[in-house]
């Protein structure tokens, strides 16, 4: 049945994206209006984030979400089959400069996105940076046929991806020599057993997931924040900002509260542009350090 299913995805991919949108203002359809998919959470999630927002703009910026979502479900499909070519056209990478300075001055680069249409799409990146060795960080799936479909989408373009479990042993193994570049989607929500730290994060107390920001302390890497911004159905731009200390070195959860601080901004100048449909704040009560 997996085989059946994938086989009907991969000649889906095929489709021109005049199609493919046409079956995401379908799967739009369906996801808003008849199963109402997450809704109770999403707004939610809106009305919490945004306080001083009417019902009426909660209720619009809720609509275009779904739009956006559903986008993002055929252009995944998509991430099969596109050419490099083709993805190059349909997203913009500005300030590369930073990956060369890294480069130079013999450091590895943290890459921190958010869940930010499309993060899928970043993987092409390997073919432009200087960089040898990319890694894009994934959660296993359960399901071992799925989990190496997707795995395949995320090493495309020379990447390699690893699976979050194993990337710090990897990092820490892997030499510190400018010449590999970690993909983390970091606005991740930690598992209940591994909350610990929380921060204001759009206007909630937000629990978050901090691995990488230990390694602020442990290894002279580049941070760098991927700020993601949706320019019209189907393109894309990617600005790359580093994140550096306020003093010489970074302080505990420095790189962490910039990396939210930087992810809100983004999300404030396009609310619609983020994963609301995860409950990102269903931990909150379990957070043993806040920092307000």
């Amino acid at each position: 049945m997996n085989q059946i299913l994938f086989q009907i995805i991969f000649l889906l991919s095929k489709l021109p994206f005049k199609i493919l949108y046409f079956i995401s203002d379908f799967i739009f359809f369906i996801i808003y209006y008849v199963i109402r998919y997450r809704k109770k959470v999403v707004l939610e999630n809106l009305k919490n984030s945004f306080p001083e927002k009417s019902d009426q703009e909660i209720k619009n910026i809720s609509k275009k979400f779904y739009h956006n979502f559903s986008d993002y479900i055929v252009e995944t499909l998509k991430a099969f089959t596109i050419s490099d070519e083709s993805l190059h056209q349909r997203v913009q990478h500005i300030n590369l400069e930073v990956f060369s300075e890294s480069q130079k001055k013999q450091k590895n680069v943290m890459m921190l996105s958010g869940h930010v249409f499309n993060w899928e799409w970043f993987n092409s990146l390997a073919t432009i940076i200087p960089q040898e060795k990319c890694f894009p960080i994934y959660r296993k799936m359960q399901n071992p046929f799925w989990e190496e479909k997707i795995k395949k989408i995320r090493s495309r373009y020379g990447n390699e991806a690893l699976e979050a479990d194993d990337v710090m042993k990897h990092i820490l193994r892997n030499p510190n020599d400018g010449n590999s570049v970690y993909m983390f989607v970091a606005d991740q929500t930690p598992h209940i057993s591994m909350v610990n730290f929380g921060l204001k994060f759009l206007n909630q107390k937000t629990p978050v997931f901090v691995g990488y920001d230990r390694l602020s302390g442990r290894m002279n890497v580049t941070f760098v924040y991927c700020e993601m911004e949706k320019i019209k159905r189907g393109h894309y731009r990617v600005t790359y900002h580093e994140i550096t200390p306020t003093n010489q070195k970074f302080e505990p959860y420095e790189v962490v509260k910039k990396f939210h601080q930087n992810l809100e901004k983004t999300i404030n100048k396009n609310p619609d542009n983020w994963l609301w449909s995860h409950r990102k704040w269903k931990y909150k009560d379990a957070i043993k350090h806040f920092d307000e």
